[in-house]
């Protein structure tokens, strides 16, 4: 089904990033697995999808970094000729009540679930558009419609993926 298809999924050391890299490696992608903390999990994660038959390379970058990011296109790009998937899953969280949430906490969510999300999409739009194709899969959560005590960071960020993501398409779409 995505057989000679390249996937770039952020996130995908471990959790729902490395299911989700490896449920695209099971039906027939390459995959680039991006990670910004543990080397040993994104490498058991690459060596799952080798398994497979299938072609990984990983990655290490902060998203939230444009020069990491595009940096990790690159890359990748190198490497596979083309990314016809992008996956934004990565994400942290770093709870706390308003009142007592500082602001590097507030900073540090902002960047990585929102900045991040753009600066992939980013970074995809050129190589996608040139291809004339691409699918961009954003990872997001019902907090960010609804709210959640403790999770006023959060909340935001996956709020703001909802609209950036509304935004994307109709830029995108098109093209």
């Amino acid at each position: 089904m995505l057989t000679g298809k390249t996937a770039l999924v952020t996130g995908a050391s471990r959790g729902i990033g490395r299911a989700i890299a490896l449920k695209l490696a099971e039906a027939g992608a390459n995959v680039v697995v991006n990670y910004a903390g543990s080397e040993a999990a994104a490498s058991e994660t690459v060596a799952l999808i080798k398994e497979m038959g299938r072609d990984a390379i990983m990655i290490r970058a902060n998203v939230s970094s444009t020069e990491d990011v595009n940096d990790m296109f690159k890359a990748a790009l190198d490497h596979f000729g083309a990314i016809d998937i992008l996956v934004n899953n990565a994400g942290i969280t770093r709870d706390n009540l308003i009142m007592r949430m500082k602001e590097d906490e507030w900073d540090d969510v902002i960047a990585t679930n929102l900045k991040g999300v753009f600066n992939c999409v980013k970074a995809a739009t050129r190589p996608m558009m040139k291809q004339r194709s691409g699918k961009i899969i954003n990872i997001t959560s019902v907090v960010g419609v609804l709210g959640n005590a403790g999770q006023a960071n959060y909340v935001a960020a996956k709020a703001g993926v909802i609209g950036l993501t509304k935004t994307a398409a109709r830029e995108l779409a098109s093209r």
